[in-house]
């Protein structure tokens, strides 16, 4: 009888260490895809940054061409061509970049009646 409780505790003990490993391999994955996930958010959010401070740049001065900006801990750089008319609108492209994430937004605005209106907006893959 003895070695029987033995036998009974060692085998419990790995099926207990077995699962016990399991999860904390379970847990470790989940969170370095949350971190992964939230990068590229912040990347998007930089991203946008970029392309709001454009429209905003262009309305003050519409031969605005474009920049890289620092956006908290990222970057944006933002590229403008065109010239605002209706048949040659502004296309605003804002890639924001956070580490090793980027993530580029694309935005189409054009002068009507002297206001700047966006005509698309769109996340560039």
């Amino acid at each position: 009888m003895k070695g029987q409780a033995l036998v009974t505790l060692i085998f419990f003990t790995v099926i207990a260490t077995t699962v016990t490993t399991a999860a904390i391999l379970v847990i470790g994955v989940n969170s370095i895809s949350g971190t992964r996930v939230q990068e590229g958010v912040v990347a998007y959010q930089i991203a946008q940054s970029g392309a709001d401070n454009a429209l905003i740049r262009l309305l003050r001065d519409p031969s605005y061409v474009g920049e890289t900006l620092s956006v908290g801990s990222g970057s944006a750089t933002v590229q403008v061509v065109g010239s605002g008319t209706t048949i040659s609108p502004y296309v605003i492209s804002s890639k924001g970049q956070k580490g090793f994430y980027i993530k580029k937004v694309e935005v189409n605005a054009r002068y009507e009646n002297e206001t700047l209106n966006v005509i698309s907006h769109k996340e560039v893959f």
